[in-house]
């Protein structure tokens, strides 16, 4: 296994849009847009896009995969990982401060909150793929690619691999991110994931 490494990657502009699926609404109105606006001015410059990443080889073993820091029998990452001679084993957050915002705003305007809420989720989403890209980019020139990241609780990828990927990259030294007997990660607005690299 490889050491794990830390990085922070730059973000695109938040896309309205996606802000605007993540509230939960199919169109928007003044009073939306609004508070799509404030929840923005109040997260600027609390995002972080920290990522703690590790490459490592990958091998069957019978009908199981070995993923270089677990062993596992999901059928989902055997597709997802199909043919691939490795894996971008990653942790991402933006940060606390988003969390401690909807726990203000939570009290005294939900809508607010719900905007926030909906503004960290565009935002680690934007850090993920803007990592991958990173890292599709530098495979690329080595004559690999970069498969879609998956993450533990989709498919049949069992929530529990959550415990492995921890003791893998330990992001709550290297980037505050933790994890609870409950399987919940703190700060929310955070992401494990597996991608796979495959040769071209």
């Amino acid at each position: 296994m490889t050491v794990a490494r830390i990085t922070e990657v730059s973000l695109p502009l938040p896309d309205r849009r996606e802000i605007l699926r993540y509230m939960g609404c199919k169109s928007s109105d003044a009073e939306i847009d609004a508070l799509i606006e404030k929840s923005l001015a109040l997260c600027e410059g609390k995002i972080s896009s920290k990522v703690v990443f590790s490459e490592l080889d990958i091998k069957r073993v019978g009908s199981r995969l070995d993923l270089g820091f677990a062993l596992t029998d999901s059928r989902t990452l055997s597709k997802a990982l199909d043919g691939c001679d490795g894996i971008i084993l990653f942790a991402a957050t933006v940060g606390i401060d988003i969390d401690r915002l909807m726990l203000k705003y939570g009290k005294v305007s939900p809508s607010l909150a719900l905007s926030i809420q909906a503004t960290g989720a565009e935002r680690i989403e934007a850090v993920c793929d803007s990592f991958c890209k990173e890292i599709k980019e530098k495979y690329a020139l080595a004559g690999y690619t970069v498969t879609p990241r998956v993450s533990p609780g989709y498919g049949d990828i069992p929530l529990s691999l959550q415990r492995e990927i921890f003791r893998a990259l330990s992001p709550e030294k290297n980037i505050g991110l933790t994890l609870n007997d409950s399987l919940l990660m703190s700060p929310t607005k955070s992401v494990t994931a597996i991608a796979g690299i495959k040769r071209i």
